[in-house]
């Protein structure tokens, strides 16, 4: 149950759109676009654009990028009741220090109140779990990469916890797949798929978005459609179609659980790498015979460095 629940947990993090056997041909997702003045006056390609969308990986690759990177983070993680009102806390500022490919953290300093850790100093609170998992890092980790190319997802193949995690990678990095073995969800996480295609809006314009000419590509659930994402707004640069900007927002209801999920990722350039700068999550949750779950975190990322 508590992989279960830090699976869902985790399930805001991401997000690359994948094709897969089932997804609508270009063509015809292309004539469901509500394309903007600018964009038809440019004569834009669109069913190229909706091809690149689907082949993207430069959202994972931006998170792939922390692992080879010196960094520091300003974490501000808030738990709440009801009320609305902070029962337990965290802010801290950490620095993941790379060496000889190998990584590690330091707590540069630290200030929590309420419940936040339990009498072992281990989490209360699964969001905290979640938050921890993308930013900390926990002893020394070693001989990883950046690579994202020839990256293959293997769920049938795995169990436990390693089961979970290639879920979560997928519900992170592929919304428009259907993802195995989530409890009672199906596919409903397949955008593209041609049977869940035409449950959503999708826009696309040309914007300006923090001094860069960006893509704005929207894709929105109409009203009483049942899906997973409710909305998914990206920000595409028009030069080199990396991902400047995501927002998204989750929720569902299967009755046995439930949860309600706003998350807003930004990007920064280092050198030539794309990095999340930005991430905030709102979110609440609930699974039967547990504790509703009310959370915030922000964690702003700063000072990237290579060794």
């Amino acid at each position: 149950m508590k992989r279960f629940l830090f699976l869902f947990l985790l399930f805001f993090a991401q997000t690359v759109f994948s094709q897969n056997e089932d997804s609508i041909d270009n063509a015809r997702l292309s004539q469901m676009i509500q394309l903007s003045e600018v964009v038809v006056r440019n004569k834009m390609d669109v069913e190229a654009f909706i091809q690149r969308v689907k082949n993207d990986t430069t959202f994972y690759k931006a998170f792939r990028n922390l692992r080879v990177l010196s960094f520091t983070s300003m974490n501000d993680i808030r738990m709440k009741n009801k009320k609305g009102e902070v029962t337990a806390s965290l802010q801290s500022k950490t620095r993941q220090h790379v060496t000889k490919g190998c990584r590690t953290m330091e707590t540069l300093n630290e200030s929590t109140t309420g419940d936040f850790y339990d009498k072992s100093h281990d989490y209360n609170y699964y969001t905290a779990e979640l938050y921890a998992s993308l930013f900390f890092t926990k002893g020394q980790i070693c001989g990883e990469t950046n690579i994202v190319a020839g990256t293959q997802r293997d769920v049938k193949s795995k169990k436990g916890i390693e089961k979970n995690k290639e879920q979560l990678k997928m519900l992170f990095f592929d919304p428009g797949k259907k993802i195995p073995g989530i409890p009672l969800m199906g596919d409903k996480t397949a955008i593209f798929d041609k049977d869940h295609a035409d449950r959503y809006d999708f826009s696309l314009d040309y914007v300006d978005y923090n001094g860069q000419s960006c893509y704005l590509f929207t894709i929105k659930a109409k009203s009483g459609s049942g899906v997973v994402i409710d909305n998914m707004t990206t920000w595409f640069n028009s030069k080199s179609m990396e991902i400047v900007a995501r927002n998204y927002d989750l929720s569902y209801d299967a009755g046995v659980y439930d949860f309600n999920v706003h998350m807003e990722v930004q990007m920064t350039q280092f050198g030539n790498l794309i990095v999340p700068s930005t991430l905030r999550y709102v979110g609440t949750w609930d699974v039967a015979f547990k504790k509703r779950e009310r959370g915030l975190f922000t964690a702003t990322l700063s000072d990237f460095s290579r060794q």
